[in-house]
């Protein structure tokens, strides 16, 4: 059995990737400085249910100060890991226009200080997190890694890429086995709130108008939490330098989404439509041939499916979900 260190371990796709290893009897050291770029109760959740687990660790612990490079930190003699998968990050096309800054500061140094974990103390294999947002405004579809990501639309986007340089300079320099997988429109029980799925379950659920930014017409290929979590595991094993789209086979506009939803709740939306907002992509959908070749992998979950486990854990939940802000 391996010893993991996982950033970000209070996240969305972090805490379910670290219940999966802990399940396969490995050790993992979690680091998350609990921020709260979006309401920190649901990462409290999170976070509750991993504590509960033997053969997890945690420490509260920000990324982006250059003291994270500190084994003594930690209480720890050294930083002996197999991996280190760094799933920190400040997400959302959105929030990044706002504060650029906060991105740059997790996305990009955290980064860089995770390559220098892995170079100072000799860990072979490095895992980042990025996003499929990088594929920028017209990108081929589905999108395959090939295409262009040399044209970000927001601060979130660009902070990835830049992350993702950075990524390759020290495979190039060190010799470290890197896997950057860029994740398509994640969702899933406990999902984080500031995206669609989430927002719509519990605006629904409560009675509350759904807002949809534009004309609905915009369509993702959503990616169940469980499909992610295996596929980042997959890409644990040695692959020199890749770069790896994980991501959902269904694409659906949110229009479809909503009547989705009702379908499966039995309940009727009040849908709400504001401008398009300039930072978001008209459509998302990946390419995962690579993924299938090199990791073996292909996504589980259809839609239907992974939203009824979304909504079963909401209305299991609901007593504080329902307060969970989602604006």
């Amino acid at each position: 059995m391996a010893r993991y260190l996982v950033t970000g371990a209070a996240g969305f796709i972090a805490h379910r990737l670290i219940e999966l290893l802990l399940e396969a009897g490995h050790e993992v050291v979690g680091v998350d400085n609990m921020n709260h770029a979006y309401d920190v109760r649901i990462k409290e959740y999170r976070l509750r249910r991993l504590q509960a687990m033997p053969g997890f660790k945690f420490y509260q612990r920000d990324i982006a100060e250059k003291r994270i490079l500190d084994p003594a930190s930690f209480g720890l003699d050294d930083f002996r890991f197999a991996a280190v998968i760094n799933l920190a990050a400040r997400a959302g096309v959105r929030a990044s226009v706002k504060d650029p800054w906060g991105f740059v500061e997790t996305n990009v140094t955290g980064t860089l200080n995770m390559l220098e974990l892995c170079r100072q103390f000799g860990v072979p294999k490095f895992i980042l997190a990025s996003t499929s947002s990088i594929y920028g405004a017209d990108p081929p579809y589905p999108t395959p890694e090939t295409a262009s990501s040399d044209r970000p639309l927001q601060p979130y986007a660009a902070s990835k890429k830049a992350a993702e340089a950075l990524a390759h300079s020290y495979h190039y320099l060190y010799g470290i086995d890197v896997t950057v997988v860029r994740y398509f429109t994640v969702y899933g029980p406990a999902g984080r709130p500031d995206l669609a799925l989430f927002r719509f379950v519990q605006w629904i659920h409560e009675g509350r108008p759904i807002q949809i930014f534009g004309d609905g017409e915009q369509s993702r290929g959503f990616t169940y939490i469980d499909d992610i979590a295996r596929g980042t595991i997959a890409a644990l094993r040695p692959l020199g330098y890749e770069v790896i789209n994980l991501g959902g086979h269904e694409e659906i506009t949110i229009n479809d989404l909503v009547r989705l939803i009702e379908d499966l709740t039995g309940l009727q939306a009040t849908v709400e439509y504001g401008p398009p907002n300039p930072a978001d992509m008209r459509r998302n959908l990946a390419d995962v041939r690579k993924a299938r070749e090199l990791l073996g992998w292909e996504p589980q979950f259809d839609l239907r499916r992974g939203i009824t486990a979304l909504i079963d854990w909401y209305r299991a939940e609901r007593s504080w979900a329902k307060e969970i802000h989602t604006l």
